[in-house]
């Protein structure tokens, strides 16, 4: 039955922004929030992401301040460091590849939340643990619950934005809740120096992340394109005005819905005719910009200790480093839909090479190594966020999430093996050499994306898959 063009705006739904909207009563045939204004209300829930970066990114960058004291208290060695974090990324990588699946299955916002649940709750056992087997295992806990979150959040916030600016809100939320990277760094200066165990609060502080949990058990929404791919249109189209105050008609939208494949479909699927380019361009993306990432991220205030700073100056740089990411992140929101999504993506993962090849050839100042190592990062967190949308972009909705997932374990993988190379590499050549090393694989990211890559920003989802 035709419903009517007229129909009044359900009881007891706010609308969005400070005055009626006229039209808000008519219904409108559109691609879910493609050309239309990202409200008040929307807002509501980038607020919820945000929180939650924040919290997730307290639990993902603790241990590299940690780990010197670790070393100090605990009597362990780098080897030890490195099996500890290397265990992290293989939850990570578990966390990157069930996230997606799961949240296929059960939603984006039942697995988005359950996730914040896990890695908070891991934090606080790694502040309990009195030994390493305990400690690592709680720590490879919180990467399965973070990357989880993480996995989810990128899909999500793709399918939940206008095609026009993705990008923009990718970048801008994580820009936000990426301040929790230097605030860790200056708590983690503050606090860890103070006694052989207060390493310890720095971990039960992670617990606060169920504060995300809380507001987002309130308030936060199903995505309509996962409720319009289980048939339950009427519920998108309920989020939908909630959202945007306007009633939208997703029924043509529903009609071009795949049905969704089983977890080993969308793998094949990937290397099938149709995908196969953008898969392997994403692979090595995903492996050229997590190994340098995370080796610099982890290891950095060990390395400078390792090369004869103090802990308390090692902590001090590493935390003023750190704010490179949010700055990094904010500013590429206003160039991430630019060029395709590609040249964004590529110009900034040579510009990180460079910066990496500067860095490896510092010596001792350790004022450079700060305005440097501040420039790094900010690439870094850039380029790999704008790189979280191109691959959500890259498939369709029935695929999206486990693809994501996919991508993303298989860059942690690859960070969990070369954890283990971390020593070695530092053993033979030095810390110069293992920032040389860094730049060469950010050569690689930016040379496979610029010629290969294709372009992506600012068209919908379903045009480009």
């Amino acid at each position: 039955m035709q419903k009517n063009a007229s129909a009044s705006i359900p009881a007891g739904i706010p609308l969005s922004g400070s005055s009626v909207d006229v039209n808000a009563g008519v219904r409108i045939k559109n691609n879910y929030f493609d050309g239309l204004p990202v409200s008040r209300n929307h807002m509501g829930i980038f607020l919820i992401i945000i929180l939650a970066y924040f919290f997730e990114q307290l639990d993902n960058n603790n241990f590299s301040f940690v780990a010197p004291a670790l070393i100090k208290s605990w009597g362990i060695s780098m080897e030890d460091i490195a099996h500890i974090t290397s265990l992290y990324f293989v939850g990570m990588t578990l966390g990157g590849l069930l996230g997606g699946v799961i949240s296929d299955f059960i939603g984006r916002r039942k697995t988005f939340l359950a996730s914040i649940v896990i890695f908070s709750v891991a934090s606080i056992v790694n502040g309990l643990a009195n030994d390493l087997m305990t400690f690592a295992i709680a720590r490879a806990v919180t990467g399965f619950g973070i990357f989880c979150m993480m996995v989810v959040s990128i899909a999500y916030i793709s399918e939940m934005t206008p095609g026009e600016s993705r990008g923009k809100w990718q970048n801008m939320t994580a820009g936000i809740g990426f301040l929790a990277m230097p605030v860790i760094g200056v708590i983690a200066r503050m606090i860890v120096p103070m006694s052989p165990d207060a390493w310890r609060y720095i971990f039960y502080m992670g617990g606060l992340g169920l504060i995300g949990f809380l507001f987002g058990l309130k308030y936060l929404k199903e995505s309509p394109r996962w409720l319009v791919s289980k048939g339950r249109v009427a519920e998108a189209e309920q989020v939908m005005f909630e959202l945007t105050g306007r009633q939208v008609d997703l029924s043509e939208a529903a009609k071009k819905v795949q049905p969704r494949e089983n977890v080993m479909e969308v793998l094949v699927g990937m290397f099938s005719r149709g995908y196969i380019k953008r898969t392997v361009v994403l692979l090595v993306s995903f492996i050229s910009v997590c190994i340098p990432g995370f080796v610099f991220m982890a290891w950095t205030p060990t390395l400078l200790q390792q090369k004869g700073f103090s802990l308390e100056q090692s902590l001090f740089a590493s935390s003023l480093i750190i704010l490179g990411a949010p700055i990094g992140c904010f500013l590429s929101s206003f160039i991430s839909d630019k060029g395709g999504r590609k040249i964004p993506i590529g110009v900034m993962a040579l510009c990180w090479a460079a910066l990496a090849a500067v860095f490896a050839n510092l010596g001792n100042n350790l004022t450079l190594i700060i305005a440097i190592g501040m420039g790094m990062n900010a690439f870094n967190l850039a380029g790999s966020f704008t790189l979280f949308s191109y691959v959500a972009e890259s498939y369709p909705t029935r695929m999206r999430n486990t693809a994501t997932g996919f991508h993303n374990a298989m860059g942690r993988l690859s960070v969990a093996g070369s954890q283990l190379m971390v020593p070695v590499i530092y053993a033979k050549f030095g810390f110069g050499g293992v920032f040389t090393v860094i730049s060469g694989f950010l050569i690689v990211l930016g040379v496979t994306v610029l010629v290969f890559g294709e372009r992506t920003g600012g068209k919908s989802l379903e045009e480009v898959a």
